[in-house]
């Protein structure tokens, strides 16, 4: 065979060379389509929401090959089912492309436990959903502190800091109604600047309210109480008066006036 090569003329054999190579070429891309699959393109299938082997049998029955790119926990969907899908479904694609699939962990990751005990209600729902857990249900006992986070219970038990707990779980919170247990009797506003009733109530667990003026008021921490409610008495029957109670945390709304009332004002009820 080689003395058959050598026996001819260099330049035959450059030419018979060149030949083969321009056949080579051709036959290249003539079978390049066959090849890459040119205009063979097969719509995606939707696999959302399948389990990951069913997925993969009906990918693989489209002519797709599969690859779990991600996983991630949502306690909405199936444990190791499909949440997501690269190329989306419907998508025209070659055949044989692969589809990137992100999966639905099926042990969810743990997270720790906060200590909520203090914050406003609201707080503690955006502290709770940066780490992926839940809030639940409300309850209300009486406490000073209105809406505040006074228990943090998880599966019907108080649930300490530090502890750890499925991602998605759901945290239930007692929060305090703003009034306290005891009952308190009003006191007298009438007369004080509103300046100095805010001070005497922090100091009884009371809050002001309303605060309406009755006449232009230029400096309003300044201006006078000249009517209050509820009153410090009431008279359900005539001659018959009682002194009215409060809860700690509760409101009394105020009546201001720059004129300070006068002493029969502040003495009759």
């Amino acid at each position: 065979m080689f003395k058959f090569i050598t026996s001819k003329p260099l330049w035959v054999n450059i030419l018979a060379g060149i030949i083969i190579l321009i056949i080579m070429i051709i036959s290249f891309f003539l079978m390049l389509d066959w090849i890459t699959g040119h205009n063979k393109y097969e719509k995606v299938p939707s696999v959302l929401s399948q389990n990951i082997d069913a997925a993969r049998i009906n990918l693989a029955a489209k002519g797709f090959t599969v690859e779990i790119a991600d996983s991630v926990y949502d306690n909405t969907v199936g444990a190791l089912s499909v949440v997501k899908q690269s190329p989306d479904a419907d998508a025209l694609v070659k055949q044989g492309r692969t589809i990137y699939l992100t999966i639905n962990r099926a042990v969810p990751p743990q997270v720790t436990m906060p200590n909520l005990v203090g914050f406003s209600s609201r707080s503690a729902e955006m502290y709770l959903t940066s780490l992926g857990l839940k809030m639940g249900d409300t309850y209300y006992r009486p406490d000073i502190a209105r809406n505040a986070v006074l228990e943090q219970r998880y599966n019907d038990e108080v649930i300490k800091e530090g502890t750890k707990i499925p991602l998605g779980s759901i945290i239930n919170l007692v929060l305090g109604t703003g009034e306290g247990a005891g009952d308190l009797p009003v006191p007298e506003l009438i007369g004080l600047t509103l300046s100095q009733a805010r001070n005497q109530l922090i100091t009884l667990g009371l809050n002001i309210g309303s605060v309406v003026p009755v006449d232009a008021i230029k400096d309003t921490a300044n201006a006078f109480i000249v009517k209050q409610n509820p009153e410090v008495e009431s008279e359900p029957t005539p001659g018959q008066k009682i002194i009215n109670k409060l809860k700690s945390g509760q409101l009394i709304d105020v009546y201001i006036s720059n004129t300070a009332p006068i002493k029969d004002t502040i003495t009759s009820h």
